[in-house]
């Protein structure tokens, strides 16, 4: 009887596996997978940046739960045919519309890499922690900060910067709020960014339960950075009525055209204030691994805590979000949680704490860290640092070709990498909204929109490393074609990039 029931139980397990019954198979069609993934991206410039999805592919994603099984390479044709021609298109150089990097071949492979390990990097004794704890010692020292500091990866700087207003709310309303809620202390908290800063930091006031109105958006000047005097005269107000001023948020790199907040200045308030300030910087705080560029991040070191992302300037694929905070112990306290299951040992699997659930919410994590590293390793701060130096070059040559061109205006100043202009027009600000889309839509390019001074601006970014001139004069050639053709202003002479001829 028992060798009836082992002989059921085993033939139960066989069949449930889900490993491949035909690795040899199974093998080839993976390789098949990489070669044309590789190709994809060797041959990026053969295809549309992006294109619309059409109602047919749309549909065929509105299909019932998939019961039966399938075989992959039908699968993997589905994808191929209905989901990676219609991607975003931030791999393709022409890609400038938002803050997004291009990744690169090694970041794939590597996550390909990750995924074989399936680690959960939430803690436990393993070496991919130990290669995120690397990840965080070489961004301490990047950053100058002193030991003891704390960092850990999340799915972007949106989650790191609610989680830097965390940390900060703890640090000021004691550990105990965690336990009994913020109180009467908390509702009198209040924050600072300017009105520049990105919507991420209202949000994580929102989610973090201080509300929306405690956060004081205070003016820019005309280079749009934060008014350091109209922030200290703030403060002072905020003070004078009972109000509690705990956080300050600085941009290293805003959402709309890139500017840097002064650094120093705002360290040098919050110290004199008491304040914890925090620098959000998405894309800019990566300016730190170019020489030319990391002078003006002055100030950034002494920062009580730092959000960035690798996935953009420092062209990782996506995601890989990053929280540095400079007392790691008051990390800690923000987030950690005792727990039977999650007992700490002095040996075995269970060792080596802190673990990084010690540090955020998340228990169950992903190896975002592998890909970093990879990154980090192979191409060397060196090159990434020229990489985004270069990135910034290529503004500064829009922008002359913006000035040069009577057709079109210049609309903010070119601090880094973004730039903002638009077609000279009557009713420009509709003409400028179609031109963008008519853009998009012809594959040509895909900037995107965003309003200045109440005038609607095409935008710019340029975060891709495969990016090069060729891409900036396909994009003026388009505005210009597109912006002839809506406003009427007759044909415009120029030589049609290689997708719009096609």
């Amino acid at each position: 009887m028992n060798e009836i029931v082992r002989n059921d139980v085993n033939t139960a397990v066989e069949s449930a596996s889900l490993d491949p019954q035909d690795w040899s198979a199974f093998r080839a069609l993976a390789h098949r997978m990489l070669d044309e993934t590789i190709d994809s991206i060797a041959n990026v410039r053969e295809r549309p940046v992006w294109q619309p999805i059409p109602d047919r592919v749309r549909a065929e994603f509105r299909a019932d739960v998939p019961r039966a099984a399938a075989e992959l390479g039908d699968v993997y044709r589905e994808f191929s045919e209905n989901i990676a021609p219609y991607a975003t298109g931030n791999v393709h150089p022409g890609f400038m519309g938002w803050v997004h990097g291009g990744g690169t071949a090694v970041g794939m492979v590597a996550e390909m890499l990750a995924a074989g390990l399936n680690a959960n990097l939430g803690g436990r004794d393993h070496m991919p922690i130990e290669v995120e704890r690397q990840i965080v010692e070489w961004m301490r020292q990047l950053f100058g900060f002193p030991q003891g500091a704390s960092g850990i990866l999340v799915t972007g700087t949106s989650m790191a910067n609610l989680m830097a207003v965390l940390v900060a709310r703890s640090s000021a309303l004691g550990t105990l709020a965690r336990q009994h809620g913020i109180g009467n202390d908390g509702a009198l908290l209040t924050a600072y960014t300017s009105k520049a800063a990105h919507g991420c930091i209202s949000r994580a006031m929102d989610i973090a339960g201080l509300g929306t109105d405690a956060l004081r958006r205070i003016d820019i000047d005309a280079d749009h950075r934060i008014d350091v005097a109209a922030l200290r005269a703030q403060i002072a107000i905020d003070r004078e009525v009972g109000f509690k001023p705990f956080l300050v948020v600085a941009s290293a790199g805003t959402v709309d055209i890139g500017a840097i907040d002064d650094l120093e200045a705002l360290a040098a308030l919050c110290r004199e204030e008491q304040i914890w300030f925090h620098v959000d910087g998405a894309f800019g705080a990566l300016a730190v691994l170019s020489d030319e560029l990391a002078p003006l991040l002055a100030g950034i070191e002494l920062a009580d805590s730092i959000a960035l992302d690798f996935h953009k300037w420092g062209q990782v694929p996506y995601d890989a979000g990053f929280l540095l905070v400079r007392d790691g112990e008051r990390h800690r306290q923000a987030f950690a949680q005792p727990a039977a299951y999650l007992r700490r040992e002095a040996r075995g699997l269970a060792a080596g704490s802190h673990w990084p659930c010690d540090f955020g919410p998340d228990l169950s994590r992903g190896f975002r860290a592998l890909k970093t590293w990879f990154t980090l390793k192979t191409f060397g701060t060196e090159r990434l640092g020229a990489a985004i130096a270069r990135t910034c070059a290529l503004a500064k040559y829009l922008e002359a070709r913006v000035v040069a061109e009577p057709k079109l205006e210049l609309l903010a100043p070119v601090n880094l990498n973004i730039v903002c202009f638009r077609y000279r027009a009557d009713d420009a600000d509709g003409i400028n909204g179609e031109i963008v889309a008519d853009i998009q839509e012809s594959g040509i390019a895909a900037p995107s929109s965003t309003t200045l001074d109440g005038k609607l601006a095409i935008r710019a970014a340029i975060v891709n490393h495969r990016t090069d001139a060729s891409d900036i004069d396909a994009l003026v050639s388009a505005v210009l074609e597109f912006g002839a053709r809506r406003s009427g202003d007759g044909v415009v002479e120029i030589a049609a990039p290689p997708l719009a001829a096609q």
